[in-house]
């Protein structure tokens, strides 16, 4: 569905425009729009499609003739750029706030404890700090404004809201009691857990335990059959610093073995009993639970009970804890947290953790783990377990970048079946919470495995699976197959299956439904172009059964609530400051993807098919419509100040969902 004609432009024009009216309001502008038609004789398409577009050659032009013209318009020394993704992409983070920070023992007003002494590269005088400390972006600090508190003090960028004489942070006592001992914030990082983790001083019994079996298992099976290369993986196994698979193990096409001998000893299925019957060497007194001691049965496991909600589906970058908080204003159901990788988890990188957070109004929360081996996986399934608030664990199956795909995670496992089995089996014994999996069609376009796979993972004990309906190579080029997703849904029963792809308005999910999918996920996972992200508010769209024609101001309130979120998450210091504008404008490259509802010819829109420019129906509409950089920045400004000197942006992701 194409805008109106009435709203069609040329890019010239809709570039000219916004760099004339580039004060939203003006009267000027504003008679000027009602004026003007902005109708255009050259209504062109952007040129990343018409590049590609087949155009015949004309009379007497031959294909040298065409070629060399087309060279003509590219620079000289200017390689082709991957598509789909940004090739190396400068490194954005800012460094001028480094060079004259306060030291956080200033701020907490403990200045003598400092822990480095003389030796701190922080100013410790707030007099000089204030004489170098860049200008206040605004005259309410949220933070003072939510909790009573701010806890950054007069390194605040709105700071003026609530210091007083002499530069102390003043508390409103009455609201900060109301907070007092309440915990916003969940499944943080501690700092003795991140010590014993980087010194492997953490304890896992059980995973040590299920390793021992599968170890012992596959080295009798590789004793009975020497030919069939278990014994080499049972020793990958029992061995947890074994180099990764090689190119053998993940080829760049590899198929699924039809009839491949898995290693299923009776040890594996019979584990629970075995527990059970084994005495074990912890003595308890009184009323303790033997949790601990006795592994739960699977009718012991709390149920994941999700049948027919609305699930927000993991976002690399932008499924954020503050993103996944608007998500939840607009009715989403069910949240998960970024992909998170299990051997980044077990070193204790706190970058890795601050993907599990989860915020209080997240009521039903999962996290999303990317693994390879059984032994990473399943210590990392019982780390979660013992530390953190989750209501189930996902494993990522459906991720096909090449960075995950070539190590043997992501789509890959949907190839080694042996490894597959023994990650489900060996997470599912060492979790309290249920296990769920997310996988694709299959890894080529025109081969589909996932009906082949999907009962063989009920039977390994995961609780639900989701299933994408492309396949690795297809990526989000074209159209889910929701044909298919209805065949796997009929293999799954009784296990749950949910649904994912295309599902662009509550339209497209009523038809989902109909397949008989136990629940849709909403967006796209670890990679572009997720429509959530275009367009939150799909969630109440689907409630309410109806396309919600919202306007640029309703929009741009989104984009406040969003920038309060992140301060309030990521801090409202300078460092905060510039981590809230880096994923507001990840979101914004994603969020120029959207056509208002009042300018399609006819409703819904569709995700593969790329509009040509159009105005808005008022400058902010146009603005939000452009997928220049600059205007980004643009409305990042309005929101956050000014950006940094030499400042620089590119998307993390490069959409490349049209063909």
């Amino acid at each position: 569905p194409l805008p109106l004609c009435r709203f069609l432009t040329s890019k010239d024009q809709f570039h000219a425009y916004l760099r004339a009216r580039g004060a939203p309001g003006s009267e000027e502008a504003r008679q000027e729009d009602e004026e003007e038609d902005p109708v255009s004789s050259d209504q062109t398409e952007p040129p990343a499609k018409r590049a590609r577009s087949d155009e015949p050659l004309t009379e007497g032009e031959s294909q040298e003739d065409a070629g060399e013209a087309g060279r003509e318009e590219k620079e000289p020394g200017e390689r082709k750029r991957a598509r789909g993704q940004n090739k190396s992409r400068p490194c954005m983070k800012p460094n001028h706030y480094e060079k004259s920070r306060l030291c956080p023992s200033v701020t907490q007003g403990c200045a003598e404890k400092c822990y480095f002494g003389s030796r701190c590269r922080f100013l410790h005088d707030i007099n000089e700090y204030m004489a170098v400390k860049p200008a206040d972006l605004g005259q309410n600090c949220v933070l003072f404004a939510t909790f009573g508190k701010c806890i950054y003090g007069v390194t605040c960028r709105f700071a003026q809201a609530h210091l007083g004489d002499g530069y102390q942070n003043v508390i409103n006592m009455e609201l900060a009691k109301q907070w007092e001992g309440k915990s916003l914030v969940r499944n943080n990082l501690p700092k003795d857990l991140q010590h014993r983790l980087r010194k492997k001083k953490f304890s896992f019994e059980k995973a040590d335990e299920y390793l021992r079996h599968l170890g012992k298992c596959q080295g009798d099976s590789g004793k009975g059959n020497k030919t069939s290369g278990n014994s080499a993986e049972g020793q990958e196994v029992s061995n947890c610093t074994a180099p990764e698979e090689g190119p053998r193990d993940a080829p760049a096409h590899p198929v699924l073995p039809e009839e491949e001998e898995d290693p299923k000893p009776a040890a594996l299925e019979s584990r629970c009993a075995s527990d059970a019957s084994e005495g074990s060497p912890i003595k308890t007194m009184g009323p303790v639970t033997d949790e601990d001691i006795i592994k739960l049965w699977p009718c012991e496991k709390k149920k994941l009970e999700i049948h027919g909600k609305l699930y927000l589906a993991p976002l690399t970058t932008c499924g954020n804890l503050p993103f996944r908080r608007i998500c939840k204003r607009f009715g989403a159901d069910v949240t998960c947290g970024e992909m998170a990788v299990c051997t980044n988890l077990l070193q204790g990188q706190s970058s890795e953790w601050a993907l599990l957070k989860r915020h209080h109004t997240e009521d039903v929360f999962g996290v999303q783990l990317e693994g390879a081996f059984p032994d990473t996986m399943t210590k990392c399934a019982e780390l979660l377990n013992q530390t953190i608030e989750v209501d189930f664990v996902d494993i990522n199956v459906g991720c096909p970048i090449d960075l995950v795909y070539k190590k043997g995670g992501g789509c890959a496992l949907m190839t080694r079946s042996n490894k597959f089995e023994q990650i489900v089996r060996g997470m599912n014994s060492v979790l309290d919470v249920p296990l769920t999996v997310k996988i694709r069609t299959g890894v080529q376009e025109k081969i589909n495995v996932a009906h082949k796979i999907i009962p063989k993972i009920r039977e390994w004990g995961a609780s639900m699976v989701t299933l994408h309906g492309r396949s690795r190579e297809q990526r989000y080029t074209k159209v889910a197959d929701w044909d298919y997703i209805a065949e796997c849904a009929k293999i799954a029963s009784p296990m749950p299956l949910f649904g994912n792809g295309d599902i662009l308005s509550y339209e497209d999910a009523n038809r989902a439904m109909q397949t008989g999918v136990s629940g849709i996920m909403i967006a796209r996972q670890v990679t572009v172009f997720p429509w959530a992200l275009i367009k939150p508010w799909i969630f109440t769209e689907i409630k309410e059964q109806r396309h919600w024609d919202i306007s640029s101001s309703e929009r741009f309130d989104i984009l406040k609530d969003f920038t309060s979120y992140g301060l309030e998450h990521w801090g409202s210091d300078t460092q905060g400051v510039e981590k809230t504008r880096k994923f507001l404008l990840e979101w914004l490259s994603f969020l120029c993807r959207y056509i208002p509802v009042g300018l399609l010819e006819h409703l819904p829109q569709k995700i593969n098919e790329r509009p040509p420019y159009y105005m808005g129906r008022d400058y902010l509409e146009t603005l939000m419509a452009s997928q220049n950089v600059d205007d980004w920045i643009k409305i990042s400004e309005l929101l956050l100040g000014p950006v940094p000197t030499n400042f620089t942006f590119l998307p993390k992701h490069k959409a490349n969902s049209y063909r």
